[in-house]
């Protein structure tokens, strides 16, 4: 048995259809400029307002992996929590995220192999109501077992 597992941990025993979790963040310019020196991603149409401008997007937009990294803090905070592994996630891109925008990034459990402690969760993020990605996301649970 595993003592003191993280508070806000889900062991996979512990999981359900439907269980849901999520966190909201605005994204900040400080963000964007932050995950451009992490990621070394520079693309000016997340950096520079006057490029920006000419673009289809008519403005700055934060960079679409910055906003997949909050549903990556709900997988690994929340829903499992500490303890998860990624497995592989699918990314669909809807719509730009600005600067000051107040991302809601949800993540959904819709299957468990309790037997290979495997989950599927449907993952996404929205800007109120809009969603602006979608996606799922496969992911090894923490267990209150030893393998």
């Amino acid at each position: 048995m595993l003592d003191n597992m993280p508070r806000g941990t889900i062991c996979i025993e512990d999981l359900e259809i439907g269980m849901m979790r999520y966190v909201r963040k605005v994204v900040t310019d400080e963000d964007i400029e932050l995950f451009a020196q992490i990621s070394t991603d520079h693309n000016p149409v997340h950096l520079d307002e006057a490029y920006a401008q000419d673009t289809i997007f008519e403005g700055r937009i934060a960079h679409g992996m910055l906003t997949a990294g909050l549903i990556s803090a709900v997988i690994g905070e929340q829903l499992p929590g500490h303890g998860t592994v990624y497995l592989g996630q699918n990314l669909k891109f809807l719509a730009p995220v600005r600067p000051g925008d107040q991302v809601t990034a949800e993540v959904e459990v819709m299957d468990i192999d309790f037997a290979k402690r495997r989950v599927k969760l449907d993952t996404r993020c929205l800007v109120g109501s809009k969603k602006v990605l979608i996606g799922d996301a496969t992911v090894l649970a923490p267990s209150r077992k030893f393998d």
